[in-house]
């Protein structure tokens, strides 16, 4: 009898940590709320608007760029000090997302998606594979943990 109950406790034990690992769904207003961001953000950069970084990344962002260097918010947000916002018509790229993809694991949600750079003056299109780490503040989703990865080039064999 008692090594039927021990052997209970530990199924238990190891069951939990698997059924907090699944992915739960995602509710209409996160997925909205959660692209919302995302979508403002990139209009943000587009137009070099410092508010729109410090509202997005959160506090604790650790950020690891396509050229390989890690960062958090802070040194983002230092690069961004003498920034000037712009005019529409001064933008020379504007950034958007193509291909979204939400995952939500308990409070947080993954975010995967095609950041699109498209130049003004020429219409070229340059292409990230981004993926990040969102959770809510205060009514406000905010990156805790960002990978950005410049698009492969496909192989012309």
């Amino acid at each position: 009898m008692r090594s039927n109950f021990f052997a209970g406790l530990l199924f238990v034990f190891v069951s939990l940590p698997l059924a907090a690992q699944e992915a739960r769904p995602l509710s209409d207003a996160e997925q909205f709320a959660v692209t919302s961001a995302v979508e403002d953000f990139l209009y943000g950069a587009s137009v070099n608007d410092v508010q729109a970084h410090d509202k997005f990344w959160a506090p604790e962002l650790t950020y690891t760029s396509s050229s390989g260097v890690r960062f958090g918010k802070a040194e983002l947000m230092a690069g961004m000090r003498d920034a000037r916002m712009l005019p529409k018509n001064e933008v020379t790229a504007w950034y958007t997302a193509e291909d979204i993809e939400l995952k939500a694991f308990g409070p947080s949600i993954i975010i995967n998606f095609t950041l699109v750079s498209t130049d003004v003056a020429s219409g070229a299109r340059e292409t990230f594979l981004n993926t990040g780490v969102m959770v809510e503040r205060q009514g406000q989703w905010q990156a805790v943990n960002w990978n950005a990865t410049r698009t492969a080039t496909p192989s012309t064999e």
